[in-house]
């Protein structure tokens, strides 16, 4: 008897943070939006039945004509080749088959439709990934999953040609932002709906030692002068 393949994230625990998100904390999903409506600016055609793959519907509410917005489950709810048009939208760097996703997409597509996919990439929270790793490291002696791990951009690029995708084009789009203390960029992604949703995450409290150990190191090595920056 064939078992299912352990999965890297719990889909139980992420639907439940992003309920609790707060709109306001929404920019990254709102710059993803308006990046995908410039780079369609710029194609010369028309589309009539594009489809969203998105957590936060609302944030596509009206910008879209005729589009179906579906949510990034691990079967999305899309009809094969009933779509000129899909973005997969921010949600890829939580899908436990990112392959797959890719996969339906491009089965929603009729002949010569449009995948547009914003995710994040590698280099994504390298500041508080490390001064995690650290500080776990120097207050308890180990190191237990916080961060899920993020594809790199010739990865991503591999992932389209998996899929299936002709003329797959990747390309970065860096963002650095700057928050008054680690804490402050801990609560922001709380209120994202990205905290830590990975399966073998540690279930029992960390010790806030951990923690505060952690801002200090990200003061000392990331500080954008009187504040620190986070890379997305």
């Amino acid at each position: 008897m064939t078992q299912a393949p352990a999965q890297l994230f719990d889909r139980r625990t992420l639907t439940a943070r992003r309920a609790r998100r707060r709109a306001d904390s929404l920019f990254l999903h709102q710059m993803a939006r308006d990046e995908a409506e410039d780079r369609l600016s710029l194609v010369n055609r028309t589309f009539t039945a594009p489809a969203i793959v998105t957590p936060f519907p609302e944030v596509w509410v009206g910008r879209l004509e005729n589009a179906v917005i579906v949510t990034d489950d691990d079967v999305l709810s899309l009809t094969p080749g009933a779509h000129d048009l899909v973005i997969h939208s921010l949600a890829l760097h939580w899908a436990n088959d990112p392959v797959g996703q890719l996969i339906q997409c491009r089965h929603a597509l009729e002949n010569d439709g449009l995948l547009l996919t914003a995710s994040l990439g590698g280099q994504t929270l390298t500041e508080l990934r490390a001064s995690l790793a650290q500080a776990e490291t120097e207050v308890t002696g180990g190191l237990s999953p916080r961060v899920a791990p993020i594809a790199e951009i010739r990865d991503l690029g591999a992932l389209l040609q998996r899929a299936g995708f002709a003329l797959p084009v990747a390309d970065c789009l860096p963002l650095s932002v700057s928050y008054e203390t680690a804490f402050h960029l801990m609560n922001d992604l709380k209120a994202m709906g990205e905290r830590n949703a990975l399966a073998a995450r540690q279930k029992s409290f960390t010790r806030r030692a951990v923690f505060q150990k952690a801002a200090e190191i990200y003061h000392s090595n990331f500080r954008d002068g009187d504040r620190i920056k986070a890379t997305f």
